[in-house]
């Protein structure tokens, strides 16, 4: 079988067919989408997996005809209900646009206005569908609460500059689902959200598409969403589809090389302090010729006519693989993903802190009224303690909102501490002026979680990493230091001729490889990761996973890990931190933090993961729905334990006393009147 695309049922809600986009550029066009062909049935989702820079997105972009400048679609057919949408008149497409389909996109940051509040925005996108006035105020504020925005009345008021990264991306949502789409495009549309959130998140887009009938296509990089939402998947490798098949099929036995390697890449407990296995290099530029297999250059089992001839579409019973070795072959050949790992020799533990934090607090005052008078004042962090040893990682992790990326900042003190101490190797450099900052800021480096927004887009990115460098007198030497840029750009993945591009020019994980390489660059000692995995794919994270255990090793790297990705913090830290509402409810090590929680707000934390393997299909456990309702205000804590109007098990010592902390040996501590209480 050769067709350019695998057979699909009949009558589905959105028929995409050899579709084809262009994006002409001086020299040589760019095919970000190349004969790619897919279904999607009214009430079921189809994920779209792959890399970075493989075309997910633009595949996407093109079936709203939303095309960057330069981009034009040149083949295909994209029929919504029967209706050709590539045929329609551009006045008929907007009421496409947000109704019949609605889009999630993958940078709110760069999606929402950031001169309008939160509640014109979204009263602005009900407006096009009719409703107006005291009625779209009302839905607006309902679409809030129901993607988990505390306190809706008030945030409706609010800028997009007072959001998180998470609660952002969850306007995005509610702003989605305004039109109520019969077709919902959902670029990474939990990549910024803590575990609980995205648990809800998931949730609500499934008790949706259950409601209403709604098509979803689902463009990820995490395969545990994909195991919890899809029905049918797609894996995308530059420009071209190259399996599709029933997610149950999929999971059961992925086909394609490529596939296998998006598997063997993912971290878990079990590979811990064992290499993943990544692909090698990265996915090749769309600007040039095929004329064989796309992935045959990183492909371990590939062969001289995997050089000569693209492959053609093999069916194996409801799978259809792109690739030669299936030729003749009708059986699915099966990958064990619990393979055994060799370990690592044994790493020697720090006895000295590098970094130490001691009773950390930033409190920021709220204001109101002509005369600015201080009405309020918001705890983000509220005494946290941590350690941070040469040669470990020490993740923190918590929901939005919680204090994470507060707590970062206010290490490197891009944010004033209100009180607590620093200490960089053992000297306190809390009370330092900034001119004196210099050597800190040397040792301590940080990589944002927004890539996007922490880039300069008048800099290429060579002399965005190299700016660093020549500020803090790393390498004086001209040559040498562009030999070390090309150097770091290797390592994260990316050609070393990418120097000379501007950071608008790379997709979101590009882009947030280029921030790390950025903080590599001046050789620091410490860290702090503020969700540097979550705009990448799983096999870029991986490629970045490694890099990191590798450098660790080699220069005792301390890692200050903030992250949602519970997966990741299995497979790489040493020590966990739980946050909660500007606080630490538990801390220990992680292979006991994580196997055996004593907090219920950790419990919770795990039972919201989604886990390849698992058959919830959107719906969430008992214990991840208790912790992803009725966030309390960061405003208004409650009183007493802060967790307990949504813990299980709170009593009244509950809600009159905030918990001391309890030790239970190995550095295991926890603050909760009830520890260990099953679930």
């Amino acid at each position: 079988m050769s067709t350019s695309s695998p057979p699909d049922a009949a009558a589905p809600l959105l028929q995409v067919s050899d579709l084809r986009v262009v994006i002409e550029r001086a020299g040589d066009d760019i095919r970000p989408v190349d004969g790619v062909g897919f279904s999607i049935r009214a009430g079921e989702t189809f994920a779209l997996l792959g890399e970075s820079g493989c075309g997910k997105s633009m595949t996407a972009l093109a079936l709203t005809r939303m095309l960057p400048d330069g981009g034009y679609i040149v083949g295909g057919r994209v029929r919504l209900s029967g209706e050709d949408v590539l045929a329609l008149p551009e006045s008929a497409m907007r009421a496409i646009r947000g109704g019949r389909i609605g889009m999630i996109f993958q940078e709110p940051s760069t999606s929402l206005n950031p001169v309008m509040s939160i509640g014109a925005q979204i009263t602005e996108a009900l407006a096009q569908h009719g409703l107006h006035g005291a009625g779209a105020a009302a839905e607006a504020c309902r679409l809030l609460e129901a993607v988990g925005i505390p306190d809706p009345e008030r945030r409706l008021h609010d800028y997009p500059f007072q959001f998180s990264g998470g609660m952002k991306q969850r306007v995005m949502i509610a702003m989605a689902l305004a039109g109520q789409p019969q077709l919902l495009i959902a670029d990474e549309p939990t990549t910024a959200l803590d575990v609980t959130i995205q648990a809800q998140v998931l949730a609500l887009l499934a008790n949706i598409q259950r409601e209403r009938g709604m098509g979803m296509l689902l463009i990820t990089h995490d395969l545990g969403v994909v195991a919890r939402m899809a029905h049918d998947v797609g894996v995308m490798y530059a420009g071209e589809l190259v399996e599709t098949g029933p997610r149950d099929a999929f999971f059961a036995a992925p086909l394609h090389p490529y596939s296998r390697k998006l598997f063997a890449a993912l971290p878990a407990v079990e590979r811990r302090g064992a290499p993943l296995d990544a692909p090698e290099g990265s996915v090749p530029g769309l600007d040039r010729a095929f004329h064989g297999c796309r992935f045959a250059e990183r492909c371990q089992m590939a062969f001289d006519r995997c050089d000569e001839e693209a492959p053609g579409w093999h069916r194996l019973g409801p799978q259809a693989v792109r690739c030669h070795l299936y030729e003749g072959v009708s059986v699915p050949r099966a990958l064990d993903l619990q393979q055994a790992v060799a370990a690592v020799a044994h790493r020697q533990r720090a006895t000295q802190p590098v970094l130490e934090v001691r009773e950390l607090a930033v409190h920021f005052p709220v204001r109101k009224g002509l005369l600015k008078r201080k009405v309020a004042e918001l705890k983000a962090v509220d005494g946290v303690s941590l350690n941070l040893m040469a040669g470990r990682t020490l993740a923190l992790v918590g929901e939005s909102g919680c204090g994470k990326t507060t707590v970062g900042k206010a290490i490197l003190r891009l944010i004033e501490p209100t009180s607590g101490e620093l200490f960089l190797d053992g000297e306190n450099v809390s009370a330092l002026p900034p001119e004196a900052l210099q050597p800190m800021r040397r040792a301590v480096q940080m990589v944002f979680q927004d890539p996007f927004a922490s880039l300069n887009p008048r800099m290429r990115v060579g002399e965005i990493i190299e700016e660093g460098m020549i500020a803090l007198g790393v390498e004086p030497d001209a040559q040498q230091r562009r030999l070390r840029v090309d150097e770091l750009l290797a390592r994260v993945g990316l050609p070393a001729e990418m120097r000379w591009r501007y950071p608008h020019e790379f997709s979101g994980g590009q882009r947030q490889r280029i921030a790390v390489a950025r903080a590599l660059a001046v050789m620091p000692r410490v860290i702090i990761c503020d969700e540097p995995t979550s705009a990448l794919d799983v096999s870029v994270q991986a490629q970045l996973l490694n890099l990191m255990r590798e450098l660790q090793r080699e220069h005792g790297l301390a890692y200050l890990f903030i992250t949602h990705n519970l997966a990741v913090v299995e497979y790489l830290a040493d020590e966990v931190a739980v946050m909660y509402l500007g606080r630490i409810v538990e801390q220990g090590p992680v292979e006991r933090v994580l196997s055996a929680p004593f907090h219920p707000y950790t419990r919770s934390l795990m039972a919201a993961v989604p886990r390849i393997g698992s058959d919830t299909d959107g719906v969430m456990s008992a214990a991840a729905a208790g912790a992803a309702t009725d966030l309390p205000s960061p405003l208004n804590p409650p009183s007493g334990c802060h967790f307990h109007p949504r813990c299980a098990h709170a009593t009244d010592v509950c809600r009159l006393s905030y918990p001391s902390v309890t030790e239970f040996g190995r550095g295991h501590r926890v603050r909760c009147h009830w520890p260990r209480l099953e679930p």
